[in-house]
């Protein structure tokens, strides 16, 4: 008898996530994400299985609606429903806001996916920083 051999499962390639450091303080970014692509859909779940266990549950996320083309109003991650708005709002061209019911609001700066590596590296390092 011989058994299939299933293919490896391929791998998600290491998220690109830089997250500042916990402080009691309000801040205007919490950090940086620098995206793989423009497809919401498939870059979103990856970000939220990344962030730390301390946030809870992310219900709800506000992308910009000039960055991110298709929104659907919700999609299932994880079995459960994440919620999806979009803002026309010129302030929010750059970041995506992430809500846990309970827990908190993080705004996370967005990189866009077609930055360079020497170009996003700053940006990643100064959200992080607090320095943006």
């Amino acid at each position: 008898m011989t058994t299939a051999l299933q293919p490896p499962i391929p791998s998600q390639p290491d998220l690109r996530l830089r997250l500042a450091p916990h402080r009691d303080l309000p801040r205007a970014i919490d950090g940086a994400w620098w995206p793989r692509s423009y497809d919401l859909l498939a870059e979103l779940p990856h970000l939220l299985a990344g962030l730390p266990r301390a946030w809870g549950h992310i219900t709800s996320v506000t992308v910009s609606g000039a960055t991110w083309p298709a929104v659907p109003g919700r999609m299932l991650v994880s079995n459960q429903v994440v919620r999806l708005h979009r803002t026309p709002a010129a302030s929010a061209s750059r970041t995506v806001v992430l809500l846990a019911p309970g827990r908190g609001r993080w705004d996370l700066l967005v990189v866009p996916p077609d930055t360079t590596e020497e170009a996003a590296e700053p940006l990643m390092s100064a959200a992080a920083d607090g320095r943006t």
